[in-house]
């Protein structure tokens, strides 16, 4: 917190990176839990603690605007399940007989798709999460039943919402009941800056958060990061040992004057101040100033 950069902005980001490891789970302190996002622009005082799951609007295509951008109390369906028509050229050769076959080979791909809608829609989510893509064909279908959206979710922000909101990461659309599904408070997608973010708070099984860094230029908020990693790991350590070693020698001056207190006290009767005395003396490169008071044979 005494780096030039965030000096004068101490109380305002001790108080964040307390709360931060606060907010995390108190008998693991996974500090990989505390998601940072950084965005250029604004100033330091712009700078917000998440208690929640923050991360930057994916990839979307046509379809996406046209759904809903906010929620109270969602089912939240987290998938690793890709939801896209891909083209046949980029899978595999098909060789037919007849147009008919080719056609037959394209119906069973929309129907394997569109069930895979359904039975989301069955689910009674309203916010749909993958790590995979979802494709333009899903985000309007999505978007005609009120239903939100995110492919391409980068696997640890994908990991911090189910550590947030329950459920689990499902790898099929088949056989996902209630259980299988999280929630939250809120819901909304959010413009930081210059970018928009979906955001999740008030989450019932909150054990992480995200730490949302803003300032002028990219250099200075990355600057700012590793100082707040650092005293993320300090205040983690202080929780788990529940004490605290100062640094910068202070354990080294303490010692010596508690040391040299006992030993001035043991050579003359002004203890401190004798010995005091005495160094400057020796350092001055002069002899001693006070051997009268100084005990014989030392």
């Amino acid at each position: 917190m005494s780096s030039k950069l965030i000096h004068s902005e101490k109380p305002f980001f001790s108080k964040m990176v307390v709360d931060a490891v606060l907010s995390l789970d108190q008998d693991e302190l996974d500090e990989s839990l505390i998601g940072v996002k950084k965005i250029p622009g604004g100033g330091m005082q712009d700078s917000l603690l998440i208690r929640g799951v923050s991360f930057k609007k994916t990839f979307t295509y046509a379809g996406a605007e046209q759904q809903p951008k906010a929620f109270t109390n969602p089912l939240i369906l987290s998938l690793n399940v890709e939801l896209e028509l891909k083209a046949e050229k980029d899978n595999a050769e098909v060789r037919v007989d007849a147009v008919a076959d080719y056609q037959a080979i394209v119906d069973a791909e929309w129907e394997i798709i569109y069930r895979k809608l359904q039975e989301i829609e069955k689910t009674g989510a309203k916010v749909v999460l993958s790590k995979l893509p979802i494709g333009d064909l899903a985000t309007q279908w999505f978007a005609d039943r009120d239903i939100f959206c995110a492919g391409r979710v980068p696997a640890g922000d994908l990991r911090r919402v189910v550590q947030a909101v329950g459920g689990s990461i499902q790898s099929t659309t088949s056989d996902i009941g209630r259980e299988h599904l999280g929630t939250c408070g809120k819901f909304e997608e959010r413009q930081i800056g210059g970018e928009r973010y979906n955001v999740f708070e008030e989450c019932p099984k909150a054990k992480t958060c995200t730490m949302v860094l803003r300032g002028g230029a990219e250099q200075f908020i990355e600057e700012v990061e590793r100082s707040l990693h650092d005293a993320v790991m300090v205040v983690k350590r202080a929780v788990e040992n529940g004490e605290v070693v100062a640094g910068g020698g202070a354990i080294e001056v303490r010692a010596y004057l508690t040391h040299t207190k006992d030993i001035a006290n043991d050579l003359c009767s002004d203890g401190p101040f004798c010995v005091y005395a005495e160094t400057c003396a020796f350092y001055s490169g002069k002899t001693s100033t006070r051997p009268d008071r100084i005990r014989k044979g030392t």
